[in-house]
């Protein structure tokens, strides 16, 4: 029997154990945008926990923005779906039954507007990736030469970007009966709450003075962004996924999601109008999320960056393809101690050798197959938000970070490949919205240092950078011994030269 062959996945097929939450679902009462997987394995599991301990006004409509295929598919299988929690030596299937619509936006605007402003909604939540929120990574500011932004402000045509849809829809919101709310990142942006709202308010301040004033005061007083920092490894969606859902549950899952064991969701207590009780599923309730925000973003994400870029380069499908080389995964070591571990405050109570010996465990996961490509697009974006500050506090303690040079270096590599390279087909497939602009800088600058010092001197890496002319320097000898002698010798030189210089101090 083959997988066509068996019943649906759905509340009418779905009996006995793998169910996380089995009693009549919740009302709606957070609006998710970004109907992606990582969400699907992350808060929505955390969901369920919380409603499987007390029943509440929890349940979740998702809206996915230009894609059909994930909410029609959940409407198919009355919003119900697997999550495959795999590791070398075992996996398990459990269907977190939280979901009560899915939506999308660019086909129903109306009603994607109207569940943000609902009475009934007091969480609008979002993972729209670090793409998704329009601002200029060279600014930190909203990119208000945006198209999407500029049609968003106008506001004669549908929302078409994350943080339109949001405003527009908390005007909605406050027209019908200003209800408070709250909007809660769970996107991997350094101080994602923070960042949000500063957005929200950027494009409530480029509206017409009467609706700017309007909106303002009311976003000060009844709308929340708390920061978090959420944390699980979740791969695309693969046939062998949907096979694992068939043979355990004996049904058809068009969209399961895999992911690690591990996860992770770490949350200001910051909610206008309420929330699920996530501590249920492990979340942790903290004052202040940055120690862990930063720690995961440059130890877990920063790291898992150069994994991907190297292994790409070397020809590495996956992530546990590319750390299984022992160069690959030195080049992990150093650049996580050397270059990352100072710049950081490590939280109270938080075991650190165990914390990053479980980082390797995970990369390490082949059961998981996390994809090189994946981990790698967006590049631009998210080096951002890990590669400046710990660059900066090395080189402003006289010490070159070798290994974070090398992290450009081999990004550079995939994106615009030198005369003489063949970065393959893993680093080509990378989606990255600077991929065009990075190879228009490489053709008309006759040299590597010329690319490098352009592409820094742009902003790539934000305005700081540019101050430091070694760091360029070093960057571009890393080009260059990758396009003429690869990976391994690019690796080995990066470990030579950190070798003869003095760590700094944490």
């Amino acid at each position: 029997m083959t997988t066509t062959d068996l019943p649906t996945l759905n509340s009418r097929t779905v009996t006995g154990p793998s169910l996380l939450h089995r009693r009549t679902l919740a009302d709606t009462g957070i609006v998710h945008l970004g109907l992606g997987n990582f969400h699907r394995a992350h808060q929505a599991v955390y969901t369920a926990a919380a409603l499987d301990h007390t029943d509440g006004p929890w349940g979740i409509l998702g809206v996915a923005s230009r894609s059909a295929t994930v909410a029609d598919a959940l409407r198919a299988q009355d919003f119900r779906y697997g999550v495959v929690e795999i590791s070398p030596t075992e996996s398990r299937v459990t269907i977190p039954a939280v979901h009560t619509g899915a939506l999308v936006a660019t086909r129903q605007p109306d009603a994607a507007l109207d569940a943000v402003a609902a009475p009934a909604t007091r969480i609008v939540s979002l993972t729209v990736t670090e793409h998704g929120y329009t601002f200029s990574p060279r600014t930190g500011h909203l990119d208000t030469d945006h198209d999407g932004v500029r049609s968003d402000l106008r506001g004669d045509t549908p929302p078409r970007t994350t943080i339109g849809l949001i405003v527009r829809g908390l005007q909605r919101r406050l027209r019908s009966h200003a209800t408070p709310v709250t909007v809660l990142s769970c996107d991997n942006l350094a101080g994602n709450g923070g960042q949000t709202g500063h957005l929200v308010r950027e494009f409530t301040e480029a509206l017409p003075a009467a609706e700017r004033d309007e909106l303002l005061p009311w976003l000060a007083d009844a709308v929340t962004f708390p920061n978090t920092m959420v944390d699980r490894i979740v791969p695309a969606t693969t046939d062998a996924y949907r096979r694992t859902v068939a043979d355990r549950l004996g049904l058809r899952d068009e969209v399961p999601v895999a992911a690690e064991p591990f996860t992770m969701w770490v949350l200001e207590d910051r909610f206008a109008a309420g929330r699920p009780g996530w501590e249920h599923g492990g979340a942790l309730f903290t004052e202040d999320v940055e120690p862990y925000e930063l720690l995961k973003l440059r130890l877990l994400n920063g790291t898992h960056s150069l994994i991907a870029y190297l292994g790409a380069l070397d020809g590495r499908a996956t992530i546990p393809d590319a750390i299984a080389r022992p160069v690959v995964a030195e080049a992990a070591r150093r650049v996580l101690h050397d270059d990352y571990l100072p710049s950081l405050t490590i939280p109270a109570g938080l075991d650190l050798d165990a914390y990053v010996a479980q980082l390797f465990d995970r990369w390490a996961n082949t059961a998981l197959g996390h994809r090189t490509q994946q981990v790698g697009s967006d590049g631009s974006v998210k080096l951002r938000q890990r590669v400046p500050d710990p660059a900066l506090r090395q080189l402003r303690g006289g010490r070159m970070p070798h290994h974070l040079a090398l992290t450009v270096a081999a990004y550079l590599c995939c994106m615009a490949p030198p005369t003489g390279l063949d970065a393959g087909p893993h680093a080509a497939a990378m989606a990255d919205p600077a991929r065009e602009g990075l190879r228009r800088t490489a053709e008309r600058t006759t040299s590597v240092r010329d690319f490098v010092t352009a592409v820094i001197d742009g902003g790539l890496l934000g305005d700081r950078l540019a101050e430091h002319p070694q760091f360029t320097e070093r960057v571009a000898e890393f080009i260059g011994i990758l396009a003429r002698h690869g990976t391994d010798a690019a690796a080995g030189a990066a470990a030579e030269a950190a070798d003869s210089e003095p760590l700094l101090a944490a």
